[in-house]
């Protein structure tokens, strides 16, 4: 949600934004939003000015009786009841206004960042640098549920029995290599300074709106029925709303943690749910990496985050690249975001792997996050966050990446601690 001010004193550049991101039909908002705000201050004046003469009548009230002039007194009283009738009804208006500035600024996207490429979609996103040479062996390699059967490693017929498309069983040793590469990920990124944590894998609703906008939530988000709880899609969720209505201390920023949790998303108007494959799926597994920033630091983590991201997959022989997301494409909360894709021998292309966003003090400022700054006005944070890895579609890559000729895969020896030692599965 953008600053009240920025529409107040530069409209025209929220309406360009809008231009840059292909949400022309929005632009009636900015008027209305203008307009809105402008009847809610006006409201506003009105009560102060009645709050005012209201206390001034109440102190004539004490003076007149104390005079002994009762008829004065009674004309002041029902002056001031007259004016608690109309503050209440400005107080209904002012309530009912604000609502309304809020619920469209809520539809406004957030103000992108310069260097972001002007694009409709995701044909029009711009690769950044490439880690690794993505090779194409010499063999044919089999689709990854084929790769996955010849390892007694997955059941999708069974998943379709108890819970339809969209679900799976992992079995065997590929079930334990989807554990090891979640308990790598978490070690990695403690490594790297992360605080590690487990969230609450569910969110009130209040907290779904601070951190998505509206179509995300519709598009994505399980809701429990007869309570205010939503399954998360990332567990990114929950760790920004850690801080909801929270005023934090310069000194302890930056807050930089990682968190494992399951996630669960309806896939509303994506590209469909695959009959046999896990690309595309209702329930995953992920490790996420959040940070919570003063402003000025935002755009250093921001290229920190999807490095580490990129460092992970090369640590487990994975070449990837690092892809701009162009306007277009940009969830309305985002500043900047970068894709970390990684290559498919298979059908030789790249493909998403994980996903780094900085968001400015957008999340911030819906859910209430501020920096206490000493003898000055306190100020909204910069939130960012990036999938470290997200089995199992991060298994694809690794399967694919590691598949011998005798149809073996190879495990990374950063990886082996947590395979008990294995170097590679083999068929059975």
């Amino acid at each position: 949600m953008l600053d009240i001010k920025l529409i107040r004193t530069d409209p025209d550049r929220v309406r360009e934004n809008l231009r840059k991101k292909f949400q022309e039909r929005k632009l009636p908002l900015v008027d209305a939003v203008i307009e809105l705000d402008r009847q809610s201050r006006e409201a506003r004046t009105k009560a102060d000015a009645l709050r005012n003469r209201r206390n001034s009548l109440s102190r004539e009230i004490g003076v007149a009786m104390a005079q002994g002039r009762k008829e004065d007194a009674e004309r002041d009283k029902s002056l001031v009841s007259k004016i608690a009738q109309e503050l209440a009804d400005l107080e209904i208006l002012e309530e009912k206004l604000a609502g309304q500035v809020k619920e469209k600024m809520m539809l406004i996207p957030n103000i992108i960042d310069p260097s972001v490429p002007i694009g409709k979609d995701d044909r029009e996103n711009v690769e950044v640098e490439r880690f690794g040479e993505p090779k194409t062996p010499t063999f044919e390699i089999p689709y990854h549920i084929d790769i996955m059967e010849t390892f007694n490693g997955i059941d999708l017929d069974s998943a379709r029995k108890t819970s339809g498309n969209g679900f799976y069983y992992l079995c065997g040793d590929v079930a334990r290599l989807h554990s090891a590469a979640l308990s790598y990920a978490r070690d990695f990124m403690i490594d790297r300074g992360f605080t590690y944590c487990v969230p609450p894998f569910m969110i009130r609703g209040n907290v779904v709106s601070g951190v998505m906008s509206f179509t995300e939530m519709e598009n994505m988000m399980y809701k429990i029925e007869g309570e205010d709880l939503y399954l998360i899609g990332t567990s990114e969720h929950s760790m920004i709303g850690k801080f909801i209505d929270t005023i934090l201390d310069e000194e302890t920023l930056p807050q930089a943690w990682t968190s494992y949790s399951p996630c669960f998303r309806k896939e509303v108007g994506a590209h469909g749910i695959e009959e046999r494959g896990v690309y595309r799926i209702h329930q995953f597994e992920k490790q996420e990496m959040i940070v919570v920033c003063e402003p000025e630091e935002s755009p250093r983590w921001f290229v920190k985050l999807y490095q580490n991201t990129v460092d992970f997959f090369r640590s487990l022989d994975i070449p990837v690249r690092t892809l701009e997301c162009c306007s277009g494409d940009l969830a309305d909360l985002k500043v900047k975001s970068i894709d970390v894709e990684a290559w498919s021998p298979r059908q030789r292309k790249y493909f998403e792997v994980g996903s780094c966003s900085n968001l400015g003090d957008a999340q911030a400022r819906r859910l209430g996050i501020r920096v206490r700054n000493k003898g000055e006005k306190n100020y909204f944070a910069h939130t960012l966050n990036n999938t470290v890895t997200a089995p199992p579609r991060m298994l694809i890559a690794f399967l694919e990446n590691n598949l011998q000729e005798d149809g073996s895969v190879a495990i990374p020896t950063s990886l082996r601690p947590y395979m008990g030692g294995q170097e590679s599965l083999t068929r059975r």
